[in-house]
């Protein structure tokens, strides 16, 4: 196993790490909210988009 743990351990560690990320981005979207205004941006993008031409 890398840098010689045990399975177990190993496996306990990347599930705690893929945990700790899952919860960090969580409290990111619950905080920041950085999708809350994404209809409007596509909307007005499409709108851009159609009198460039």
């Amino acid at each position: 196993m890398p840098a010689g743990v045990s399975y177990l351990r190993f496996v306990s560690f990347c599930s705690m790490a893929m945990l700790s990320m899952m919860a960090g981005a969580q409290c990111v979207h619950v905080v920041y909210k950085p999708l809350d205004d994404l209809d409007d941006l596509i909307e007005q993008a499409v709108k851009e988009r159609l009198a460039e031409t």
